[in-house]
């Protein structure tokens, strides 16, 4: 499995935001616009690691979590949470999630997680 990283949130500055700066970075990145666009994304690309907003239209982050992990259980799944919801956190932990970063994003505490996983 490459290193590379799919985005997934259904606001483009964020979408946006995280992908430039993990491209300077040297990491292959993938965005999607929602769960569905994230599925598509997973099967064709296969990513390593997934950053996965909660809240989106259509399939939400816990269901498209859960669909990720019914692909490939060998792909980590970082959620995005704009709050702190210890039922949503502990579901999706539950269902597979690697960890939980809060927004708006600190990219430094990101960059952290994102190179320990890539570097594993």
């Amino acid at each position: 499995m490459q290193n590379k990283l799919l985005i997934v949130d259904d606001e483009q500055d964020v979408r946006e935001f995280a992908a430039n700066f993990f491209k300077k970075r040297k990491i292959d990145v993938i965005v999607a616009s929602s769960g569905e666009e994230a599925l598509k994304a997973i099967t064709n690309e296969c990513p390593k690691l997934v950053l996965l907003d909660i809240k989106m239209e259509g399939i939400d982050g816990v269901e498209t979590l859960k669909r990720i992990k019914e692909i490939s259980k060998q792909i980590k799944v970082i959620m995005l949470t704009g709050k702190n919801d210890e039922d949503t956190q502990a579901k999706t932990k539950k269902l597979g999630a690697f960890d939980f970063i809060h927004k708006p994003l600190e990219l430094q505490e990101l960059e952290k997680v994102v190179l320990k996983i890539f570097n594993k």
